[in-house]
């Protein structure tokens, strides 16, 4: 099979080995009585983050650094400019002042902070430990305000594990852990085959990571927002691409980095981190105007990742 196949494949099995661990962790966390909103904040959260993680803690290891800051930093670009773009041209997105004042907020500090760790070529341990640091309080506060930011993707995420069966024992263990065993060999296929394809086409990994890689594993982000806001809940598709970009630097990156440190190329410092700032401040301004993202605002944000792409490549 041609590495283009085997990437595909490991994408694909990255993608089923995230849904049954959050199918299986769900059902065991259904069984100890933890609470729906619980479970949202945390197994979901953690579950639908994991094809990220494993493939940036993958290509750390391999000594494939570019391909773990561009999976995350592309992710992000995408989730603005292609996820939430797409979804405003599908349905008006609707725009509540917390998603202004605590969300985006949040969304602009990690980001900033994210860049300033960056600009030594690396994230380091002490790096990783400040973003899970973050991470941690992040989580606790949000524990603590169920109620305030990120209300969106909670609710959206209670609603997901109200579908979820409730499995016996044995089936919620086979899922757990086939769905851990599917991330590890999704991550090992697409990796190693991006790096294939990028060396047979004279790319860089930083190219394959921040297109191919990024948008794949933003797939799940994409299907979730453009369903939300077909079903008319657009505060749900705004709350899930925000609290998918502030999780993916304060874990992925924190995780990684905590685990073997990343070193940051010189090119993502001096465009793709910029391209990063620059569509999430161009954010604000289409939020603010009529507090809804309506065709014309996601179609700006569309075509901003389209020329974003058109610069890259």
């Amino acid at each position: 099979m041609t590495p283009y196949y085997l990437l595909l494949l490991g994408l694909f099995i990255l993608l089923l080995g995230g849904k049954l661990l959050v199918d299986g962790a769900s059902s065991i966390a259904l069984k100890l009585g933890m609470s729906t909103g619980l479970i949202g904040l945390t197994v979901v959260a953690f579950g639908t983050s994991a094809p990220e993680l494993l493939v940036s803690l993958n290509a750390a290891l391999k000594g494939n650094s570019d391909i773990s800051i561009g999976n995350v930093v592309g992710s992000n670009i995408a989730n603005i400019g292609l996820v939430l773009g797409l979804s405003g041209i599908f349905y008006p997105i609707l725009i509540r002042k917390e998603n202004i004042r605590f969300d985006y907020s949040v969304m602009i500090l990690v980001s900033i902070v994210f860049y300033l760790l960056s600009l030594d070529n690396k994230i380091s341990l002490w790096d990783g430990i400040i973003l899970f640091g973050g991470f941690i309080l992040f989580n606790g506060y949000l524990f603590r305000n169920l109620g305030v930011g990120l209300t969106g993707e909670t609710r959206l995420v209670e609603e997901e594990i109200e579908q979820v069966k409730n499995y016996g024992w044995l089936i919620s263990l086979a899922l757990f852990f086939g769905g851990v065993i599917g991330l590890y060999f999704g991550s090992e296929l697409l990796v190693e085959n991006a790096v294939l394809i990028s060396k047979e086409f004279g790319v860089s990994e930083r190219v394959i990571g921040i297109t191919i890689i990024a948008i794949g594993t933003s797939l799940p982000e994409l299907i979730t927002s453009i369903i939300a806001a077909l079903s008319k809940r657009t505060d749900l598709a705004l709350g899930n691409i925000i609290g998918s970009n502030i999780m993916n630097i304060l874990s992925i990156i924190g995780i990684t980095a905590i685990v073997r440190p990343i070193g940051v190329s010189e090119a993502f410092i001096q465009s793709d981190y910029l391209w990063m700032l620059g569509i999430s401040i161009l954010l604000f301004p289409l939020m603010r105007s009529k507090m809804r993202i309506s065709k014309v605002e996601g179609s700006i944000l569309f075509l901003a990742y389209l020329s974003y792409l058109y610069f890259l490549l």
